[in-house]
């Protein structure tokens, strides 16, 4: 009973099992009565067609009393068998019942006494003597017949009998039945029905959240403490969802600070990285942003000297004065605070040291103070190292540029100096000798026709000078407006296409920053000379550059449809073509020159490129021989 007061599932299978178990008993009962019944339809059969048979017998007597002959006898006898037959049969004798105080059981002794003594020794006789006394057997006819009356009325009451039992039982499981049925429905409803609408209430709350409704289920059933625990449960969702509100304000409010953070981290990246090395005008702004929404600082930047290993301080954040190695007294970035701080004031906060730093190379450091006692969370401190990162990249970039333009200056100046040592210093050092060589004439008093020889070659090595000064100063001034190959290229053949009147073609196919400016310079010059001597000699109508890479090599192709060259080749002493060719061997290539088979004049450079050259070629095989390279 403790078991069914505690459990609502035991009362629910208790309630289960007790309909079911009056269905089994329903059915078990109803089977027996209805075995117990079975045959009883196929005896009152039996008992009627006993009646039939008697009245077949006294028929049969009665012909052969008329007419005695076998055949008649014979039809008694058969008749006489099969009453007796089926008196005594399974089909009449199996619906009776045993007990011998049951009044069926003792009308079928009555019945069978009758006939055996009154009624079967008449048709003994009959058969035997073929005399028939019509009195007695007509009274033993009508007591047997009787009998069998008073026995069929008897099985049809017994069978009646068994019915209204089975009925009967059938109401009664039915009315217990329905009683345990409305135990569990009224026990369901009050015990689980309603509590699971209570429950499902307290979770479509809960799902909304609101944490204040409460079931206060009682009872000592699965439900009641199920309803005590959700109960319980709503409590501390409360209490966990306010705390959880109030974290995920807080969390809420600190992304939204480190979003705006890192917009005007990134917005102040265009002045940071554009802004040159003035780091005052470029960061400070964002400096004071950043405290603002972190509410932190001030922040000190300070740098290391490359030279004399010391830091140097940059800016400072709430400074009241201009910092001491301001360059520019016309920026006021750090004077801009209403209430300004200097760093002493901070002595009481706590202070997180940040490197500035690209890899290894340790730029500067990053001083960041804040309140003392309280803590940076982790965003907060990995916007700052994002920050001090940023500052680190920006100085990094910076020197890194700085550096590129020291080097782009020199490689120029280096240039420019090997060009007029190679070109016009050694047109310049042959006047010399020729001056030289006309003042020995003239002390020596030499004739006019002999000095006037020394005169043209001062006038052609002058002419030459000049000409190679303007395309000294062409190709330089080609490579300050347009820097790379292809663009000094195409403002040539542009220009040499409008003094020949004549399309002048380029085909270029390099990729970029292969040739350094050195090899660039010598490509160009070569072109230039070569479309020079075009100009001057060739008469021609058409001219093409190519420059393509092919091969790891450099290939450089001059050519036209002009008159060409009168033996096949070049004069071996022509000032132009010997400086091409010294231009090529210092490339460390080759310079071809012939005659076009369409006609005109070709000439090609092919050489290596220097960063070609610097490939790591390793063996290769010993199948093959060829090289290798990365």
């Amino acid at each position: 009973m403790k078991l069914l007061q505690r459990s609502l599932v035991a009362r629910i299978v208790a309630s289960l099992l007790a309909i079911s178990a009056m269905a089994l008993v329903s059915i078990v009962v109803t089977m027996a009565v209805a075995g117990g019944s079975r045959g009883d339809a196929a005896a009152i059969n039996v008992a009627g067609s006993l009646r039939m048979n008697t009245y077949q017998i006294v028929a049969a007597l009665q012909r052969f009393e008329r007419r005695p002959t076998w055949e008649h006898q014979t039809e008694i006898r058969v008749l006489k068998e099969r009453f007796e037959e089926r008196l005594t049969g399974d089909n009449l004798t199996g619906a009776i019942p045993t007990s011998e105080a049951h009044e069926l059981r003792r009308q079928y002794r009555l019945i069978l006494s009758r006939w055996h003594n009154e009624l079967a020794p008449e048709v003994n006789r009959a058969i035997t003597s073929q005399y028939l006394q019509a009195e007695p057997l007509n009274l033993a006819l009508d007591g047997l017949v009787g009998d069998i009356d008073t026995m069929v009325k008897q099985l049809e009451q017994n069978t009646e009998a068994k019915i209204r039992l089975l009925s009967a039982l059938q109401i009664l499981f039915l009315g217990l039945t329905a009683v345990v049925v409305a135990i569990a429905l009224y026990d369901i409803r009050h015990n689980l029905v309603a509590p699971l609408r209570q429950l499902m209430v307290l979770a479509r709350e809960a799902a909304r959240r609101n944490f204040s409704r409460r079931t206060r289920l009682t009872g000592s059933d699965e439900l009641a403490m199920l309803g005590r625990t959700f109960d319980n449960m709503a409590d501390q969702l409360a209490s966990s969802y306010a705390d959880l509100e109030e974290r995920v304000a807080r969390k809420t409010e600190e992304l939204e600070r480190g979003n705006q953070a890192m917009q005007v981290m990134h917005d102040g990246s265009r002045s940071l990285y554009g802004g040159g090395n003035d780091l005052c005008a470029s960061a400070a702004p964002m400096l004071r942003r950043i405290e603002q929404l972190l509410e932190i600082g001030p922040i000190r930047l300070s740098l290391n000297d490359p030279y004399d290993d010391r830091q140097i301080p940059i800016l400072a954040t709430h400074s009241a004065r201009r910092p001491t190695y301001c360059r520019d007294h016309d920026c006021h970035a750090c004077l801009l605070d209403s209430e300004p701080l200097t760093l002493p004031d901070t002595e009481e906060g706590d202070c997180l040291l940040l490197p500035v730093s690209v890899g290894d190379e340790m730029l500067g450091t990053l001083e960041i103070w804040y309140p003392k006692g309280e803590q940076l969370s982790d965003s907060v401190r990995r916007l700052l190292n994002a920050l001090a990162d940023q500052l680190a990249t920006a100085v990094y970039l910076q020197r890194r540029i700085e550096e590129e333009q020291q080097i782009s200056l020199m490689n120029e100046r280096t240039i420019i100096a090997r060009e007029l040592h190679d070109s016009l210093a050694q047109s310049l050092s042959y006047l010399k000798m020729q001056v030289a060589r006309l003042e020995r004439m003239q002390a020596k008093d030499a004739p006019k026709a002999t000095q006037a020889a020394v005169f043209d070659e001062l006038r052609t090595g002058l002419n030459s000078a000049y000409r190679q000064l303007r395309e000294l100063l062409t190709t330089f001034r080609l490579k300050l407006e347009g820097p790379g190959l292809q663009s000094a290229l195409q403002q040539t053949t542009a220009e040499f296409a409008e003094r020949m009147g004549a399309p002048v073609e380029l085909h270029y196919d390099v990729p970029p920053h292969l040739l350094n400016p050195n090899e660039e310079i010598h490509v160009l010059q070569v072109a230039r000379e070569a479309l020079s001597n075009t100009h001057k000699h060739a008469e021609a109508h058409w001219a093409a550059v190519t420059v393509r890479f092919h091969n790891a090599r450099i290939l450089l192709r001059i050519e036209d449809d002009g008159i060409g060259l009168t033996a096949g080749d070049s004069p071996p002493m022509h000032y132009g073509l010997v400086i091409m060719r010294d231009r090529a061997h210092t490339l460390g290539g080759e310079l071809h020159l012939a005659n076009r088979v369409q006609g005109g004049t070709l000439i090609e450079l092919e050489f290596t490129p220097q960063t070609a050259r610097l490939i790591t070629r390793q063996p290769a095989p010993d199948v093959t021989t060829h090289d290798q390279g990365n």
